[in-house]
């Protein structure tokens, strides 16, 4: 590595190469730095890799904002460059009447976000998509998709490295220190510090903890951080579903739902658990509320078929009972610091926004 470089990437999740490419694609010299012994390790490969349409997001949020840019640029980058996707739909399903008005809330909602392509189902019209998911009503969304995250994951680093951006792994940063006109990024192992003119800590969940091991970031800019970890549990056999299947939204999620991959092979989650440290950790004690959460949207499942598959965690920062927090990303302009931009909190809809972000941090390191 060089004594000095123009621009420093932590982190090389999703949105960390994202912002790499976009900062590559400016002319700029980009080093990523990434702490595991790969790219993508973290929350980028342990959630469901559905392209969101941007319909459950307050409006005028950087999340609603950011979902819908993203999508359209998420489609068409998966296209040029070859991305295994599907533009598969999906339905929000009411699974009795008195959901219904919680349906007509999330579509007038979605309309002010810019997603105009809902349409509404009755119980009967569903079903004639969807036979295997009875419901009252149900929402369908023609713009959801899904897709193959490492493969996107894979591409974006491939194109920022040809435009000259360069990956290093097992290389975990400790602290930034101002130096002058630069900041000194110092690192766990003791090496010598690198000197970097920007640096942007897209570090997912270890972002607030390197925010306040910043010299000179009041801790007034660092957001408590709250993990909420999401479980997985996947299903032994063909579904008989062509759609991703959605129950209407519960407090810290979307509720446990029905994905697809791209072999059409069905997994259900996330559920909402807070927890105090990262652990990945998939506890099948919690198959029972699995059972009953997937009865509601597929009342024929064959339960015995259900297995636990995986966890996410979401680097939230906002916690149990709070109202769901945006997106912050925070530069020069917010906290004062030259040459620095934080993301904190940057949980679904990462993935599906993050070529947006990427455009949104390349302009605030521009100015």
């Amino acid at each position: 590595m060089t004594d000095l470089v123009d621009t420093i990437v932590v982190g090389a999740g999703v949105v960390g190469l994202a912002i790499a490419r976009a900062l590559a694609r400016n002319g700029r010299e980009v080093l990523i730095l990434e702490g595991e012994r790969q790219f993508g390790s973290w929350t980028s490969a342990r959630n469901s890799e559905v392209i969101h349409a941007g319909i459950h997001y307050p409006a005028g949020s950087l999340k609603a904002r950011l979902c819908v840019e993203g999508r359209h640029q998420l489609y068409g980058f998966c296209r040029d460059f070859s991305v295994p996707h599907r533009q598969c739909g999906k339905l929000i399903v009411a699974s009795n009447t008195d959901q219904v008005p919680e349906l007509e809330r999330i579509a007038a909602a979605a309309a002010a976000n810019g997603v105009h392509d809902l349409q509404f189902l009755s119980g009967r019209e569903a079903a004639a998509l969807e036979p295997h998911a009875p419901c009252a009503a149900a929402l369908l969304s023609p713009s959801t998709g899904i897709v193959d995250s490492h493969a996107f994951m894979l591409a974006l680093l491939g194109d920022a490295e040809a435009l000259g951006a360069r990956l290093v792994c097992n290389t975990r940063v400790e602290r930034l220190v101002r130096a002058g006109d630069h900041w000194q990024v110092w690192f766990a192992g003791g090496e010598a510090p690198v000197c970097a003119r920007t640096v942007i800590n897209s570090a997912g969940l270890a972002a607030q903890a390197l925010a306040a091991a910043t010299e000179g970031l009041d801790p007034c800019h660092v957001p408590r951080l709250f993990l909420a970890r999401g479980v997985y549990f996947t299903y032994a056999g063909k579904a008989p579903f062509e759609r991703l299947i959605y129950p209407v939204p519960e407090p810290g999620g979307l509720g446990t739902h029905l994905t697809l991959d791209l072999a059409g092979q069905a997994r259900f989650g996330p559920d909402v658990e807070w927890i105090d440290r990262v652990d990945y950790t998939v506890d099948p004690g919690r198959r029972a509320g699995f059972e009953a959460a997937v009865r509601k949207i597929w009342p024929s499942v064959d339960v015995s078929r259900l297995s636990p598959g995986y966890a996410g965690i979401r680097p939230k920062v906002s916690g149990p009972g709070e109202p769901a927090a945006d997106f912050i990303i925070s530069g020069p302009r917010d906290h004062g610091l030259p040459g620095l931009v934080n993301l904190f909190g940057i949980e679904s809809p990462g993935l599906t926004a993050s070529l947006a972000i990427a455009d949104l941090v390349a302009g605030m390191v521009g100015e």
